[in-house]
C-alpha cells in the first residue's frame, strides 16, 4: 500500500507485528482490509471480502485472511497489483459535458471524464452519466462515500433538465411520470416534476442505466438534451462546463456523508 507521495519505509517497534496485529492489551492496530480496498475504490466491502476470501490479497507477501488489518507501509496488493492510495480521500465535482464516457479507459478511444480531473490513484465515478448527457458528476478515491451515495436505501436524490424533441413536456406527461411507466426492467416513476422551455425538470431517485432516458421514450417523448443538475443538495451552479472542484468537509456533511 503506498500513498500519493509513495510507500514509505517504517520501522518496527518493540511487540508490533506485520499485518495490523495486535498487541497484547492493545486496541488492534491498523485498517481492516475490507475498508482499505473499499476506500482504495478496488470493491465494495463485500466483493472486499469475496476477494480476501479467493485468496487474491496479499499483505507483504502473504495472503491475507478475512479480518486482517494493515499498516501504514504495509505492501497490500491484489491480484498481484500493489494497491495505491492517496494522501487523505479526495471528491471531485466535475461538470461532466457530453460526448464523455464515464470509465477509467475506453477500448474504443473515446475520451474519459478521467481526461478532466488530475491523475489520482483509486479515483473512480459514483454513479454513471452516459456519453450522450451532461451535467453533476461526483468523482471520489472513498468507497465508502461511493457506497453511501449509490445504495438504493438511501434514496439519493438526483435532478435533470431535459429538453425533448417535441418541446415543453405538458401536464398530462408530466402525471404519467409521476404515476410510473413499465420500463424492460420493472416500473419506474419520477419523484418531482415540472415543465419548463424545451422540455422539464425531473427528480429521480434511482440509478438504473439511461433511466431518465427510457422514461421519456415510455411517454413518446424524445430527449435531446439531458443535463444533471442536482445530487441530494449538490448543485452544479454556473461551474463551467468541463471544470471541476473538490469538495468540502461541510458538504460531504450535506449529503448525510461524515467521513471518519
Amino acid at each position: 500500500m503506498k500513498s500519493g507521495r509513495g510507500a514509505r519505509d517504517r520501522k518496527r517497534r518493540g511487540g508490533r507485528a506485520s499485518g495490523g496485529r495486535q498487541r497484547d492489551g492493545a486496541a488492534p492496530e491498523g485498517e481492516r482490509l475490507q475498508r482499505l480496498l473499499s476506500r482504495a475504490g478496488v470493491a465494495s466491502r463485500r466483493k472486499a471480502e469475496e476477494l480476501i476470501a479467493a485468496r487474491r490479497v496479499t499483505v507483504n507477501g502473504r495472503v491475507a485472511e478475512l479480518g486482517q488489518r494493515a499498516l501504514p507501509g504495509d505492501d497490500v496488493r491484489v491480484d498481484g497489483k500493489q494497491l495505491s492510495l492517496p494522501d487523505g480521500d479526495v471528491t471531485y465535482l466535475l461538470h461532466k459535458p457530453a460526448g464523455f464516457v464515464t470509465t477509467a479507459s475506453d477500448e474504443r478511444g473515446r475520451r474519459t471524464v478521467f481526461d478532466l480531473v488530475p491523475p489520482t490513484p483509486g479515483l473512480h465515478p459514483v454513479g454513471r452519466l452516459d456519453r450522450d448527457s451532461e451535467g453533476l458528476l461526483l468523482l471520489t478515491t472513498d468507497g465508502e462515500l461511493t457506497l453511501r451515495l449509490t445504495h438504493p436505501r438511501y434514496g439519493l436524490e438526483k435532478e435533470y433538465r431535459v429538453w425533448c424533441k417535441e418541446g415543453r413536456v405538458d401536464g398530462g406527461t408530466l402525471k404519467r411520470l409521476l404515476d410510473g411507466v413499465e420500463l424492460d426492467d420493472g416500473p419506474a416513476r419520477v419523484l418531482a416534476a415540472r415543465p419548463a422551455p424545451g422540455g422539464a425538470v425531473v427528480v429521480i431517485a434511482e440509478g438504473r442505466k439511461r433511466e431518465v432516458r427510457r422514461l421519456f421514450k415510455a411517454v413518446d417523448r424524445t430527449v435531446e438534451r439531458l443535463v444533471r443538475t442536482r445530487v441530494g443538495d449538490l448543485k452544479l451552479g454556473d461551474l463551467p462546463v468541463g471544470a471541476f472542484r473538490e469538495l468540502t468537509a461541510k458538504e460531504l456533511a450535506r449529503l448525510g456523508y461524515n467521513p471518519a
